[in-house]
């Protein structure tokens, strides 16, 4: 093939049209001779030869009318005008008119158009041409014989799809400045000869507007060639880009460099010349270099250096080859030398004295004992003399484990300081500015044969009241001593809880599933007749409806007793009366419903307040002014308004197992005590979180109190212990509650259970404490 590779606007014009015809006619002439007519060809094969030979005959035909235009010939005009009337009829799609002017289209593609020889024509199978016998008969130009095709033409083409309306003539003035074209409404001529009109030009406000509307302005340029408007690529401002910046255009700044010499040795060196000779004769020049030198050492005009010192090479036998980290370094910056062995004694000579020597007996302890309670990690024996003594045998092991402890010890380097024990210390007030406050043993009251469980005062404070497990409750007269009364119950006794309110004398006992209701008759009689009147029974009402029986004991005694006694469905282990003394609360263990019960005096009605079962719940108190009810489980406190019958706050002990409760007597604090040792103080109206905890005990709180008038409270644990603390509220919010320990108050002794003080409760009038054991006693502290 010969392929031309020009543009179809810059076609070199020196009679190419005319070589052109002569080759298309011999190329005609030999697809004749080698396909006959009567042999068919494949579609495509047939479309694909059709095509070729038109593209080839429109582009000569385009290209002779240029000629013909440039030279003036008239005949070679008309001639060229006839053979593209020819090829313009004798097509068979419309679109080749459009597709074959490249000078018409508004979007170019470069298209080859090659000229086929006689065997190109025979591999390619090409159907003969169905062209006119005129076209046939052209000679065949001398230039083009025996020529074998070796580039491409490009001719660019329009859009097939491009409507005729859209179409934009290229400009086609080439070089020549349009600067020239001013005075004239037409920018050069087309391929046919006619005037290219100018465009319409664009004054101040149209660019204004396209810079508002087009999005592409900013990168919009006009070619001084021909006028038309560019829009720039991404690759087009990169370039020029690269030029501003005096960078070199398409050219990558970083490409991989050659390496001429490397460590690698090549096959063939870059010069395969032999070594010249003076590579190998000693330097006449530096050899007198070097002996002036030696004169200048040996004269001692040059000192030499000394030898670095040679420092002992260590190796780290745990260590690892590697590169150690920063905290590796450091860690061997801290280093901490290992202990030194104590130095052996006279068990470890070979002929100890007698004294070190074991018996039997010892011997037999000493084999019979762990290796870890042994003192001795041998049994020592006496040689007569030094060579006599045999190899230990547990040295290999002793070096291991030696070896063992110092790998796996830890060791830390702590830096000692010295600080002034008191400076850590808060400043608090001194407990002597604090009094007063139970400091001493005053009054023990004996009688119990177990432990007492409970205990509780009088409101007017002359008389206490205890519970044990021996199944009696008795009354103590507080500053004598002497008992008073003694009730027997006939099983153990949970709680005594004395009415707080003093025109009434009754006292409320839990035992087993029980809780009754005991007139004492210890006080005046004017108490003990209202306390008769309180417990009449009433008349039956249908609207009131208790939960739980009540039931009134007929055959009363004038000394008094039990008076009421209302049953529960699981054994009660809490009680505690209203401030008004109306109202008494019942903690049951795990009644579903009925574990919390109010019982309501004046009514004789039971009550529950909640409708589904309470869980762990372990006591349960009323707020000394409001009608809100604490309840306890075993890691929370709930508060809830009785009125409103709604949660008002949930708080946080942080404990595992809460053993209870008490109230400040202003309602705002609240204190819990819990098995596992701590003592939380709550701000209610700071946050559901306590406010301070305190841990003063060795071992599980069973109890703490309030005193009523006193900024006083305690606590009672297994350690035989009673901590009283100074606890001030303040009524300025803004001011935190001041906590002091100032005494702790010991006298009980531990039962074999390991159980200390089980209950303490403050007098009603004096900064006096009593407190319950587990010896069978209870004791007052004042």
């Amino acid at each position: 093939f010969l392929i031309l590779d020009f543009p179809a606007a810059h076609v070199p014009r020196f009679g190419m049209a005319h070589r052109r015809k002569h080759a298309q006619t011999e190329v005609e002439d030999e697809e004749e001779d080698l396909f006959p007519g009567d042999l068919p060809a494949t579609d495509s094969e047939a479309e694909d030869a059709e095509l070729e030979s038109s593209e080839g005959e429109e582009l000569m035909d385009e290209e002779e009318s240029e000629d013909a235009g440039d030279e003036g010939d008239e005949e070679e005009d008309e001639e060229d005008s006839g053979e593209e009337g020819e090829d313009e009829s004798g097509s068979d799609d419309g679109s080749e008119d459009s597709i074959l002017q490249p000078a018409r289209s508004a979007t170019k593609k470069p298209v080859a158009v090659a000229v086929s020889a006689v065997s190109a024509a025979a591999a390619k199978k090409i159907v003969p041409s169905s062209k006119p016998a005129a076209a046939a008969s052209r000679p065949v130009h001398p230039l083009l014989q025996d020529t074998e095709p070796k580039e491409q033409m490009q001719v660019e083409l329009s859009d097939p799809e491009t409507d005729e309306d859209e179409i934009h003539v290229t400009n086609t003035v080439g070089r020549i400045p349009l600067h020239w074209y001013n005075e004239h409404d037409h920018i050069g001529y087309d391929l046919d000869g006619k005037k290219i009109p100018k465009g319409a030009s664009k004054d101040k406000l149209d660019k204004l507007l396209d810079r508002v509307d087009n999005p592409n302005a900013a990168r919009t340029v006009i070619d001084p060639k021909t006028g038309e408007e560019i829009v720039l690529s991404d690759e087009m401002v990169e370039l020029i880009q690269r030029i501003q910046g005096n960078e070199l255009p398409g050219t990558e700044p970083y490409e991989p460099d050659t390496r001429f010499f490397t460590s690698i040795p090549m096959l063939h060196p870059l010069s395969s010349a032999p070594e010249p000779k003076r590579r190998f004769v000693p330097s006449k020049h530096e050899h007198e270099k070097i002996m002036k030198i030696v004169r200048a050492i040996r004269a001692g005009r040059i000192s030499l250096k000394p030898p670095p010192p040679v420092e002992e090479k260590t190796y780290d036998v745990w260590g690892n080859d590697q590169d150690e980290s920063a905290a590796a370094l450091a860690r061997r910056a801290m280093h901490i030398p290992a202990p030194k062995l104590a130095l052996p004694g006279h068990a470890e000579s070979y002929n100890p004295p007698a004294e070190y020597l074991f018996n039997a007996d010892e011997e037999k302890a000493w084999h019979e004992q762990e290796p870890e309670d042994r003192k001795l990690d041998f049994i020592p024996k006496k040689y007569t003399s030094l060579r006599l003594v045999p190899a230990y045998a547990g040295l290999v092991k002793e070096k291991f484990m030696r070896c063992l402890d110092l790998y796996l010890c830890p060791r830390a380097r702590r830096v000692k300081m010295n600080v002034d024990p008191e400076s850590l210390l808060p400043k608090l007030p001194s407990p002597r500015d604090l009094q007063p406050f139970p400091s001493a043993l005053a009054i023990q009251y004996v009688g119990h044969t177990d432990h007492v469980t409970s205990l509780s005062a009088d409101p007017t404070g002359q008389f206490l009241a205890t519970g044990s497990d021996d199944g009696t409750v008795r009354l103590w007269e507080v500053l004598t001593g002497r008992c008073v009364k003694v009730v027997a119950i006939g099983e153990p006794v949970a709680v005594v809880a004395w009415c707080p309110n003093a025109a009434v004398d009754l006292v409320a006992i839990a035992h087993g599933n029980t809780v009754s209701l005991f007139a004492p008759r210890v006080r005046s009689r004017t108490a003990a007749e209202a306390t008769e009147q309180l417990l009449e029974q009433q008349p039956h009402d249908e609207g009131r409806k208790s939960v739980l029986d009540w039931a009134f004991v007929k055959d009363k005694n004038e000394e008094g007793g039990i008076r009421v006694n209302i049953t529960h469905t699981r054994e009660v282990r809490r009680l505690a009366w209203h401030h008004k003394g109306s109202y008494l609360v019942s903690v049951a263990h795990d009644a579903g419903p009925e574990t919390v019960c109010v019982h309501a005096l004046q009514k004789q009605v039971t009550q529950c307040p909640f409708r589904k079962g309470t869980r762990d719940v372990q006591c349960a108190l009323f707020h000394p002014n409001q009608p809100i009810l604490f309840v306890a489980t075993k890691t929370h406190v709930r508060v809830y308004n009785l009125h409103a019958q709604t949660l008002v706050k949930t708080l946080v002990t942080g404990c595992r197992w809460i053993s209870s409760m008490a109230v400040h007597p202003g309602g705002d604090n609240l204190v819990v005590g819990s098995y596992d040792r701590r003592l939380c103080w709550f701000d209610l109206d700071l946050s559901t979180k306590p406010y301070r905890t305190l841990r003063y005990h060795r071992l599980a709180l069973r109890s703490v109190a309030f005193h009523s008038s006193y900024p006083l409270f305690a606590s009672a644990s297994d350690d035989t212990t009673v901590n009283v603390f100074h606890g001030m509220v303040y009524n300025d919010l803004m001011q935190n509650a001041l906590i002091v320990p100032v005494k702790i108050l010991r006298g009980h002794t531990p039962s074999k259970e390991g159980l200390g003080v089980l209950d303490c409760l403050f007098h009603p009038r004096q900064p006096w404490l009593f407190t319950a054991g587990a010896d069978h006693t209870a004791r007052l502290f004042v």
